[in-house]
C-alpha cells in the first residue's frame, strides 16, 4: 500500500485516469534492472526512481570519469573516481527514499546474465556496445523478460521494446532483437563514443524515452514500441518510426 507521503509524492500520477492508484502500486512493487549507469542509464534511473519503481537494479563495472559528466547526469564532479553504481545509488536515495537500489558492480557476461536478469521483472538496456546488447536481448528472450533497448551515436538515437515471448493481437510472435539487427558488427567497425563524440543532451532524450516505455510496460498504459523502431535525428529534430516483424 502507498502511505500518505507516497500519495502526495505521486499525486500527479494518481490523478491520471490511465495510471491511478492501481498503476502506482504496480510501479511500487516492480523490479527493474538497468544495464549501465552512463548516458542512457542516468535519465532512466532518475525518472524510474522519481516515478516510484520500488526496486532498481543497476549493473556497471566502471568508475566515474571527468569526461562522463557532459552527459551522465546522475553523477557529479565529486563522484569522479567513484564506482558508477555507488554514485548512482547515492543520487537515487536523494531523489526518492522509497526506492531500493541494488548495486551490481560487474559487467553483464555469459556467466552472470541469467542470474542477474532472472531476478527482475523488466530490463532497460543502456549499454554502449553491441556485445552487451545482444547478450541482454538473447537472455531476456530466453527468460521471457521484457526489454527496453536504445542506442545513441553523435546526434542520432534508436529505441525499441522487445517482448518476443508474447504474441501480438493477431496471434503472431513478436519480433526479436535479431530481427532488426541480425548479426553483431565486427569489433572496431563502428567508432566508439570516445572516438566519434556524442551530444550529451541526446542521451537525456533517449534515456527519458526508455523510462517512458518502461513505465508504460509496468502500468499497462498506452502502446509500447513493440515491433516498432523509433529513430531520432537530433540535428533535424525528426522522429521516425519503422515497423519490423518476426523473420521466422
Amino acid at each position: 500500500m502507498l502511505d500518505e507521503r507516497e500519495l502526495e509524492r505521486y499525486a500527479r500520477h494518481i490523478v491520471l485516469a490511465e495510471v491511478g492508484g492501481t498503476g502506482q502500486q504496480k510501479l511500487k512493487v516492480a523490479k527493474v534492472l538497468v544495464i549501465g549507469a552512463g548516458g542512457l542509464g542516468s535519465p532512466v534511473l532518475q525518472y524510474l526512481a522519481a516515478a516510484g519503481v520500488g526496486t532498481l537494479g543497476v549493473i556497471d563495472d566502471d568508475t566515474v570519469s571527468l569526461s562522463n559528466l557532459q552527459r551522465q547526469v546522475i553523477h557529479d564532479s565529486d563522484a569522479v573516481g567513484v564506482a558508477k553504481t555507488q554514485s548512482a545509488a547515492h543520487s537515487l536515495r536523494r531523489i526518492n527514499p522509497h526506492v531500493t537500489t541494488v548495486r551490481h558492480d560487474a559487467r553483464l557476461s555469459d556467466d552472470n546474465a541469467e542470474r542477474l536478469i532472472g531476478g527482475y521483472d523488466l530490463v532497460v538496456d543502456g549499454s554502449d556496445n553491441f556485445a552487451t546488447r545482444y547478450l541482454a536481448a538473447d537472455t531476456c528472450e530466453r527468460l521471457r523478460k521484457p526489454l527496453v533497448t536504445a542506442a545513441v551515436g553523435r546526434f542520432d538515437g534508436t529505441l525499441t521494446v522487445l517482448v518476443p515471448h508474447l504474441a501480438d493481437g493477431e496471434g503472431n510472435a513478436n519480433p526479436r532483437y535479431r530481427d532488426i539487427f541480425p548479426e553483431k558488427p565486427d569489433d572496431g567497425l563502428l567508432p566508439t563514443c570516445a572516438e566519434a563524440g556524442i551530444l550529451g543532451a541526446l542521451t537525456g532524450v533517449m534515456g527519458s524515452l526508455q523510462a517512458m516505455e518502461a513505465i508504460k510496460l509496468i502500468t499497462g498504459v498506452g502502446e509500447p514500441l513493440i515491433g516498432r523502431l523509433l529513430m531520432v535525428d537530433g540535428r533535424a529534430m525528426r522522429f521516425e518510426t519503422v515497423r519490423y516483424r518476426r523473420r521466422g
